[in-house]
């Protein structure tokens, strides 16, 4: 052996020393895989995608003994799992998951073909799924391992067999490796020991996430040490991921007199077995401990599991109401509004009274279900809609009945009466007597059917119900915005009927919001909408728009449209008499809401952006509200000339001088349009702030501008109003 090789031996038998002698060091390394976890909320149920990555390992078993001397892949824990494909009850990835799972795929596979250190491979995964719970993390990461395991071992399986996996077998060196295969058994069956401990680890996590929240709090110490033990068992186990990764990188590059398996390579593989059969047999402990205690407490509140199984069948009971056919929406909605100690169950706004359910018998109900802080701006416009409908009768008639919602982490105190009482005195239609509140058991059950059925979050919906009490929209809420009244009786079909028949142009945008810009537009003026929260550049903006507009000799009128937030700029806006703007702090919100209702109407009738011309408008229009620059768009009349965001804009007015040699030939509008491309820059960077509370975020969204997708970032933002 040359000296060269053996400072190599020597170098990888500190790296691994280190790795054997680093569990005290967990600790202060605890605290960098700490700062890769960033939340956002989101979770789904991992148990099905775990069930199919141990029927991937199971599968990708090497059956017979041409095919690396019969190695036995199988393991106790997934050995029931074999020929039981449909078991899983994961027929489909949702397409977020799958693009995850793909890029740690695609990063796993690149990184451990090189030679970047293991814990940096592993901080860097974790980093990929920082918005995701612990268990999802492992899981996922997981599933990517899963993928290119998987693939290895197709092509294995399928070489002699079938002619494509042949021929992929040449590009990856199979048949090298396959006349190797005695010598590589070793390396497989340390790939087969550190699958076996990952999978371990991660059924025992997943376990926890399970537990009864009634019967187990962190006040119990196994579960808290578990729970604080849970990130470290993660980065472990993606370092044994990155392990057997590298294992299989290593086999392409094997040179025929290179021993398949080094001493400090199986040396590092015994460790890590260890380390994480270590990390189980810790969790294996707090668990068993969990679920003695739980057995416990769970024997001490036999009055629990009661009341418990009457929510359910309350629960069951509402589902099963929606099952049937009715002859009338009495059924559906007592389920929902009931009376208490014989009083009548509505309150009507508009008359100040309480009236009997009855009074919405055989008409279309909209069910306005909220909390307590549902915004003055949105019910303003609710109300306006409402107050139109009444107008327009009978062609379209309905009612809206409030039902407000406190779950338990909403104590109900005086402060929140007053409040609901101030809501349902000002509102001009019906609400339920009282608010749906978890400590009653039939509210309880109201409350799990809304949300798991109607997905209710905390973000106001509008859940419709025809004269038969059957619902026709799920949340019509996005679909009056955009649409008002136009939109009854507030059914998908009417609403892909509406988008066919829409155009986008400044009347749409617009909408009626203002009288004074519909005149504007009737007239056929030019029209230079704006926005943005920077109070200096505005005054700077509508000044050298003005000049530039006095120049060229035209009348533009300027309309400022604020952001979704415009706190006092339009105070000082007014005062300075810098230019028009909206009547209202409410139309502007409403201006930027039904723009983002736009969206997720879009959203919810399975549009993209690449195929669908208004959403790339509608995302334009978000992205420059996002953008915290100003913004500018000028139009003639009902169409729209330009847009840009408001550096550029305002860039190009000053430039005036450069291009007004072109205003006599193509005018002010083409030559304005004309040299804000020919300054626009070569690469851009927008952004798009959308609530997550919202409950309907895009999986993924494209820039509308060059169509790729769109990086998420998490926001937390105090907007004080």
């Amino acid at each position: 052996m040359s000296s060269e090789q053996t400072s190599e031996n020597v170098q990888k038998l500190i790296k691994f020393d280190q790795l054997k002698f680093s569990v005290s060091d967990d600790n202060v390394m605890l605290k960098q895989i700490e700062a890769t976890h960033e939340p956002d909320g989101g979770e789904f149920d991992v148990k099905p995608l775990l069930h199919l990555v141990e029927q991937i390992f199971t599968s990708a078993t090497p059956r017979t003994d041409a095919t690396l001397d019969g190695l036995d892949l199988k393991t106790h824990d997934v050995e029931a799992f074999e020929d039981k494909p449909t078991q899983t009850g994961f027929t489909s990835a949702p397409e977020a998951l799958a693009y995850t799972i793909d890029r740690i795929s695609c990063e796993i596979r690149c990184k451990c073909s090189g030679g970047e250190e293991a814990h940096q491979k592993a901080i860097s995964v974790l980093k990929m799924v920082s918005s995701q719970p612990w268990d999802a993390k492992l899981v996922l990461t997981l599933s990517a391992f899963a993928v290119n395991y998987g693939e290895f071992w197709l092509v294995f399986q399928s070489y002699h067999s079938n002619q494509l996996a042949k021929s992929i077998a040449i590009l990856k060196q199979v048949p090298e490796i396959l006349g190797r295969s005695s010598m590589l058994k070793p390396r497989f069956n340390s790939i087969k020991d550190l699958i076996k401990a990952m999978l371990d680890v991660a059924n025992c996590i997943v376990k926890f996430r399970e537990f009864p929240s009634q019967y187990i709090t962190t006040d119990v110490s196994s579960f808290s040490t578990a729970l604080a033990n849970i990130p470290i068992a993660v980065y472990w186990t993606i370092r044994c991921v990155v392990a057997c990764a590298s294992q299989i990188a290593r086999l392409r590059g094997l040179q025929g007199d290179e021993h398949p398996l080094s001493t400090s390579d199986a040396w590092e593989i015994s460790a890590l077995v260890h380390k994480v059969s270590n990390i189980h047999n810790h969790l294996r402990d707090n668990l068993d401990d969990c679920l003695k205690h739980i057995i416990l407490m769970s024997k001490k509140k036999p009055s629990f599991d009661a009341d418990e199984k009457r929510h359910m069948e309350a629960y069951q009971m509402l589902s099963e109401l929606f099952k049937d056919f009715h002859t009338d929406n009495m059924k559906v909605l007592n389920a929902f509004i009931y009376a208490r100690d014989n009083q009548q169950p509505l309150f009507h706004g508009r008359s100040n009274q309480r009236v009997d359910i009855d009074i919405l018998k055989q008409k279309h109900v909209l069910l306005l279900i909220s909390n307590l802080e549902i915004s003055h701006d949105e019910l303003e416009i609710l109300e306006d809609i409402y107050n139109e409908s009444l107008k327009k009768r009978p062609a379209i008639q309905y009612e809206i009945v409030w039902l407000p919602v406190l779950d338990q982490s909403d104590p109900w105190i005086q402060s929140s009466q007053k409040l609901f009482e101030n809501h349902r005195t000002r509102m001009p239609w019906y609400t339920r007597h009282d608010p749906l509140h978890s400590p009653s058991l039939k509210d309880r059950a109201v409350i799990t059917f809304i949300k798991k059925e109607w997905h209710y979050g905390r973000k106001p919906i509008l859940v419709v119900l025809d004269s038969q009490g059957q619902v026709l929209c799920q949340n019509a809420l996005h679909m009056m915005l955009t649409w008002k009244n136009e939109a009854f009786p507030f059914t998908v079909s009417k609403e892909e009927a509406l988008w066919k028949e829409a155009i986008w142009n400044l009347d749409f945008l617009v909408d009626g919001i203002d009288p004074w810009i519909s005149n504007q537009i009737a007239a056929g003026k030019i029209i230079l909408l704006y926005g943005g929260d920077d109070i200096q550049w505005i005054e700077e903006f509508t000044v050298i728009a003005k000049k530039a507009a006095e120049s060229a000799g035209i009348s533009m009128e300027m309309v400022y449209m604020g952001k979704s937030n415009p706190k006092e700029r339009v105070k000082t806006i007014t005062e300075k008499k810098l230019s028009y703007h909206l009547e209202s702090l409410t139309s502007i919100w409403y201006f930027w809401v039904r723009i983002e209702s736009m969206l997720y109407s879009k959203i919810s009738l399975g549009r993209t952006v690449q195929d669908d011309p208004i959403m790339q408008e509608v995302l334009k229009m978000l992205s420059l509200d996002s953008s915290h620059e100003g913004w500018a768009l000028l139009s003639q009349g009902s169409e729209e000339v330009t847009k840009a965001k408001g550096d550029l804009f305002l860039t190009c007015l000053r430039e005036y001088n450069q291009w007004k040699v072109n205003v006599l030939q193509k005018g002010f509008l083409q030559a304005l349009k004309d040299h804000l491309l020919q300054i626009q820059p070569p690469h851009h960077c927008n952004q798009l702030e959308l609530l997550v509370a919202s409950g309907m975020i895009p999986e993924t969204l494209v820039c509308s501008e060059c169509g790729r997708k769109m990086e998420k970032f998490i926001v937390y933002r105090c907007c004080d109003v």
